[in-house]
């Protein structure tokens, strides 16, 4: 083994051995012909995807009592997601708890006890400032039945939005108001796949070649009764997680983007040669996934 693949081999050793027994268990359990192809790769991801989900319910009421503790009734305020955002990442409880929070003075020149190079203080001081006004435009978005505080289902949205029913119904409500032209509440394959463009031809046939994928996406995904219309609970499941258009087009990609050879399907080399990829795919990180799409 070169040099190359062995760092290449180390590396996602280390970063999450699931990658390897993700592919073993393909090579045993589908057809064994040594290649992963679009359909092998979309069952696992589904299989990630759903057990992403899972925890994320399971464990969310467990977090929220771990958070909601100053003082312990039933919602979580601003402060006392601040102070755990704090604690979580290195800092003292005291320090948490007397620190500017406007400015984040000292945040973050001193980690566990080790001082910090001052160019590197900055810049670690840059991200986390951008992390926590990220967060605070966050909740300042889900926080609706107490001012800058939560209750469980809220915090699931917050921390988990893809495993949010709440959150499920505003997509679905942000689609009648794209797609939803007479405003009956039921989506018709026309309303959904058809744009009026206002352009040169160019961008016509772009938008007409578009709405050939939208109207392959509304028979195939979101009409689940093939009845030319869709209805709220056919829209929630379109927009869930655990809808297979997720693990489909998650597959599609990684195939598209690693299969060098162009035999649709993907050798154990492809998969080492491409680590930055997969780690950081669903296949390996689901959460990381949808946290960055939703």
């Amino acid at each position: 083994m070169g040099t190359g693949r062995r760092s290449i081999l180390s590396t996602i050793k280390t970063a999450d051995l699931p990658t390897f027994r993700f592919y073993r268990r393909c090579l045993l359990y589908t057809n064994r012909d040594q290649r992963l192809d679009v359909r092998e790769l979309s069952a696992w991801i589904r299989k990630k995807i759903f057990q992403h989900v899972t925890e994320a319910v399971g464990n969310n009421q467990a977090l929220f009592n771990q958070i909601d503790i100053n003082p312990q009734d039933g919602v979580i305020s601003w402060a006392e997601y601040h102070k755990y955002f704090m604690i979580h990442r290195g800092f003292s409880a005291a320090f948490a708890d007397n620190h500017d929070e406007k400015r984040h003075r000292g945040v973050p020149r001193r980690i566990k006890g080790e001082r910090l190079d001052r160019t590197v203080g900055h810049c670690l001081k840059t991200i986390f400032s951008e992390s926590i006004k990220k967060d605070q435009a966050a909740w300042s978005q889900l926080a609706k039945l107490e001012p800058f505080s939560m209750n469980a289902d809220e915090f699931l949205a917050f921390t988990h939005p893809e495993s949010s029913v709440a959150h499920h119904l505003e997509l679905v409500e942000e689609m009648y108001e794209k797609f939803d032209k007479d405003g009956d509440e039921l989506l018709t394959e026309d309303e959904f796949s058809i744009f009026h463009p206002e352009g040169n031809d160019d961008e016509s046939l772009a938008i007409r070649q578009d709405e050939e994928s939208r109207r392959k996406t509304f028979r195939t995904l979101i009409d689940r009764n093939q009845d030319g219309k869709a209805n709220r609970q056919e829209l929630l499941h379109y927009v869930a997680p655990e809808s297979p258009r997720h693990a489909d087009q998650e597959a599609e990609a990684l195939l598209g983007l690693a299969d060098v050879d162009h035999d649709n399907r993907l050798s154990l080399d492809e998969v080492l040669n491409h680590p930055n990829l997969f780690l950081k795919s669903k296949m390996i990180d689901a959460a990381r996934g949808f946290h960055d799409e939703f």
